[in-house]
């Protein structure tokens, strides 16, 4: 590899290991662009589209689910990266408060207890043209050593 191609594949902002384009067939489909990151906030978006409906057209609730599990995991990860550790999701509560048609929802995971062997974050999804609430999450997530 030459270093122009070298310094393209090179992004600095935090964010940029949890684009899309690095993740699993999985998640990219679920659409979550991480936008901020770190180990005490993680916030991105979704453009939901009819990909993402369910045969009666709204929004498939697996799309909110695997946004609060990937938005926890990844806050969580950061908060224990420095001691050689990763989070892993136990126990995933997702509600599903209101039905969506598509457009952008927004996602803000925060924690709300941070220990030395697990974590539980709570995840917000809001419909970004209303603000209101479309879905809600608490992962619990076990800190674990990070494969050698």
């Amino acid at each position: 590899m030459n270093i122009r191609d070298a310094l393209e594949q090179f992004d600095p902002r935090p964010t940029a290991k949890y684009a899309l384009s690095k993740a699993s067939s999985f998640v990219a489909s679920a659409g979550l662009v991480v936008d901020e990151v770190s180990g005490t906030r993680v916030a991105g978006h979704i453009d939901l589209t009819d990909e993402h409906f369910t045969p009666w057209g709204v929004v498939h609730g697996g799309v909110y689910t695997t946004a609060v599990e990937s938005a926890a995991s990844i806050g969580a990860s950061e908060a224990v990266k420095d001691r050689g550790e990763f989070a892993v999701g136990v126990h995933n509560g997702t509600d599903f408060l209101r039905a969506s048609k598509g457009g952008r929802v927004d996602v803000v995971a925060e924690p709300l207890q941070q220990g030395r062997v697990q974590q539980l974050w709570l995840v917000t999804i809001t419909a970004s043209d209303s603000g209101k609430t479309i879905a809600r999450g608490q992962v619990r997530l076990q800190n674990v050593p990070l494969p050698t």
